[in-house]
């Protein structure tokens, strides 16, 4: 597990100071914690969290103690890429939570590179459900089971981790090729306009309008 030092701020600190001087405000909080105003060297937290992400406990050390706890919310500057506020929360390990975790593809795909087909990823993430400390950073998808167009991934061919449940349908789409013509004729094809129901439509609201006026 990852480790994070912090220390402990009042509420009352400037947080343009705080940020300024190279940390991030932060709060922790659980349920069975109470709110504790925290702030986080920048760059640490960085490394951290690029590693970790939002589905994966890290240690927090807080003035000598230390717990575990999830990256619940990251508050953005509207202009900049620069993080203003973290949220981390504080589980209790004794009880699964749900959780949203990215899909990362991983391997070749024989569709892709000897047919020329292309890779569809009809799902980037899931929600999985699980205690906190079994809580997976990412799930792999191996898309060299793809040698076909007739091959597909589903939820049910996703290792799992030991613990872990995909909230999802096991036969869900996760991923297939498809020939390049397939995915630029539906690219190209045209909106076709009902054009007698649309004259319908006008129709109907012609003889409408006469009654409307009347009112």
């Amino acid at each position: 597990m990852l480790t994070l030092t912090s220390q402990q701020r009042t509420p009352k600190q400037n947080v343009a100071q705080i940020r300024k001087a190279g940390f991030i405000p932060a709060v922790l909080y659980g349920p069975s914690t109470a709110p504790i105003s925290l702030q986080v060297e920048q760059k640490a937290f960085g490394k951290v969290y690029q590693e970790a992400g939002e589905s994966a406990l890290i240690t927090l050390e807080i003035g000598g103690e230390s717990a575990p706890v999830l990256v619940r919310d990251i508050q953005l500057h509207p202009m900049r890429s620069q993080i203003l506020h973290i949220d981390f929360y504080q589980p209790r390990l004794d009880e699964a939570i749900e959780i949203t975790v990215p899909l990362v593809f991983m391997g070749e795909s024989a569709a892709v590179k000897d047919l020329g087909g292309t890779l569809i990823r009809n799902l980037q993430e899931v929600d999985v459900r699980a205690l906190p400390q079994d809580l997976p950073h990412e799930i792999k998808v191996d898309i060299s089971k793809l040698a076909t167009f007739e091959d597909y991934i589903t939820i049910k061919d996703l290792v799992q981790a030991a613990g872990v449940e995909i909230l999802r349908e096991a036969e869900d789409m996760v991923a297939q090729v498809v020939p390049v013509e397939d995915v630029e004729a539906e690219l190209t094809t045209p909106v076709q306009e009902n054009v007698e129901a649309v004259e319908q439509v006008k129709e109907k609201k012609a003889e409408e309008t006469p009654e409307e006026s009347a009112e």
